[in-house]
């Protein structure tokens, strides 16, 4: 069972988490006292010497950021729905990957793009849908509501309504 290093209130480890939950992936959740600096003591600073969160340890495989996260759960559980393999819908679900800021210039593209579509690289949902969720719906905490964009608003929820969606504290 792949376990995960978690800080509750991280919208990285959500991610993660959320994966997990939508593709049915027993995950044994470990959660690393933040306060305590508990991140960058044993264990979890010898699998990631930069001393963040979250770990991810399948097996012999460590990874230790977010989105690699889940590239990887997308393509060893989730078959092709969630990261294709093919060409142009892999640099569409890319491009939206790697999108992590939560400014308003982002939001303004997103709710025009989110306008015409339900969700942001392909006609169904996509580890760019999960990767940007987090951070997108917590912007009220940063300043950045979502009032102003409702077709984001929209997608959100629509996240959050996935056949065994998770949720998270201030979501």
């Amino acid at each position: 069972m792949p376990k995960l290093y978690d800080l509750e209130v991280s919208g990285n480890c959500f991610k993660v988490r959320l994966m997990c939950a939508l593709l049915g992936v027993p995950l044994e959740v470990a959660s690393v006292n933040f306060i305590a600096g508990d991140h960058k003591k044993s264990p979890v600073i010898d699998l990631n010497p930069f001393g963040e969160l979250p770990v991810f340890v399948d097996g012999d495989v460590v990874l230790r950021d977010s989105q690699a996260i889940l590239i990887y759960i997308a393509r060893k559980w989730g078959g092709e729905t969630w990261l294709p393999t093919d060409a142009a819908s892999m640099a569409r679900v890319a491009e939206w990957l790697f999108v992590t800021e939560n400014a308003a210039k982002i939001l303004a593209m997103m709710d025009k793009h989110l306008q015409s579509r339900e969700w942001l690289a392909l006609n169904w949902p996509t580890i760019a849908d999960i990767a940007a969720m987090p951070y997108v719906a917590l912007g009220h905490e940063g300043g950045v509501p979502l009032d102003p964009y409702p077709a984001v608003a929209a997608w959100v929820k629509r996240v959050k309504g996935l056949p065994g969606a998770i949720t998270m504290p201030a979501l």
